[in-house]
């Protein structure tokens, strides 16, 4: 029987505009909004896709209440609250889901997308994440993003007058002409407005179509022109050595603060973790629907085409069938390897013991005399320096 998942992943492929360094599945401008809007499509094709996928889990579908939920995008804060009420219920009834459950939904702080706050808390929203990227208004230009500074303070000051349970910030650094002190002010500001949860990504701008995951039953969409020149005009104005230094100021602010650093990219006030990410890094099983979107049965990955019409296409009709996408089973050794580099990117990290067996034990010598592992009682965790090189430490585990 197969593995009964313990958190959902639903993703929604709608934005008012497309930002140039995103590569998540978006769909944007005329398909989000307007007469010729996509969202009432996709959201029937949703739930026949939620039904089915429960169905295809036969007995198990429901024999472990779900422990999280996660709307992620895009733009899920798009979306009707009603719609996101009716995925949540289906999803109760069909999967099951425990009294108590984390219910995420990522938003964009401006006034027009959003939402209301208290009506998301009323569909069953528990935690909204806000994509704040910068609180910096030359770094928001920069960026393609529609909200101002003082956008993100008043999306807060809703989530919480509304009695939304815990709120999050994505920020960015090594963000093109970013100083360390525009980074600080950043960070400063973040904190002045008392969020339950950070999560601090590197800009990264890869090239999917390169990657070869754009084809038709790839989880990305193609780059377009205009995001690719600003690329472009953005990898030169990078910096490895700016970059370790705006994580290291963070880890260090962060800690007087009194906030947990869990993960590489996320830190918490107590009690905040993201308990979904945490299925994530802990390699538990969890299902996925929508466009892109991936899922993990315990032993083996699936992911869901991106492309908008054949998921539509194919969930539509009398005879609705799952979408395009495709599958991979993991050997041991791979599955080995991507369990110790998940719980490495944990503050957990791995059982000391660990580092005398296979696949750390040609490596952790190694790791921990460049000072990027550490002993923590019997445990083995990634330093702060472990951290800014855990792709060197990743690519020799594998």
């Amino acid at each position: 029987m197969t593995a009964a998942p313990v958190a959902l992943y639903v993703h929604v492929p709608f934005c008012v505009s497309l930002c140039p360094f995103c590569d998540f599945v978006v769909y944007a401008g005329a398909a989000a909004r307007g007469p010729r809007n996509r969202v009432a499509a996709f959201l029937g094709a949703l739930l026949t896709e939620l039904e089915l996928r429960a169905d295809a889990l036969g007995e198990s579908a429901g024999s472990v209440p779900l422990e999280t939920v996660y709307f992620g995008g895009g733009t899920p804060s798009l979306l009707p609250p009603e719609a996101v009420a009716q995925l949540l219920e289906r999803a109760r009834v069909r999967f099951g889901l425990r009294a108590g459950a984390e219910v995420t939904l990522e938003a964009n702080p401006g006034p027009d997308e959003r939402g209301d706050a208290r009506a998301w808390r009323e569909a069953g929203i528990t935690r909204l994440s806000f994509g704040a990227q910068s609180l910096d208004a030359g770094e928001l230009r920069s960026l393609g993003r529609r909200h101002a500074p003082e956008d993100v303070a008043a999306a807060i000051e809703e989530a919480r007058s509304a009695g939304v349970g815990s709120v999050s910030l994505d920020l960015l650094y090594d963000v093109p002409s970013s100083t360390e002190e525009r980074w600080a002010g950043t960070l400063d500001a973040a904190l002045a407005l008392s969020p339950d949860h950070l999560s601090l990504y590197a800009l990264t701008l890869g090239d999917p179509d390169a990657e070869g995951l754009t084809g038709p039953d790839g989880d990305h969409l193609p780059t377009t022109s205009g995001a690719r020149r600003w690329r472009d005009r953005a990898r030169p104005q990078q910096d490895d050595e700016r970059a370790a230094a705006q994580y290291r100021h963070a880890v260090e602010r962060l800690a007087a603060d009194g906030w947990h650093g869990y993960e590489i990219s996320n830190w918490a006030r107590p009690g905040h973790e993201s308990r979904h990410n945490l299925v994530y890094w802990e390699r538990r099983p969890y299902e996925a629907i929508g466009p892109g979107a991936h899922a993990f049965d315990g032993e083996g990955r699936r992911w869901n085409a991106a492309r908008l019409d054949s998921y539509v296409d194919a969930l539509s009709g009398p005879t609705p069938s799952l979408p395009p996408g495709g599958s991979e089973r993991l050997d041991p050794e791979t599955a080995a390897a991507e369990a110790v580099i998940l719980a490495l990117r944990t503050d957990r990290g791995v059982p000391a013991k660990g580092a005398d067996e296979p696949p750390l034990a040609d490596v952790a010598p190694w790791a921990e005399t460049a000072g990027l592992l550490a002993r923590d009682g019997d445990r083995l965790v990634l330093t702060t320096q472990g951290r800014l090189l855990s792709n060197e430490l990743f690519s020799r585990l594998v």
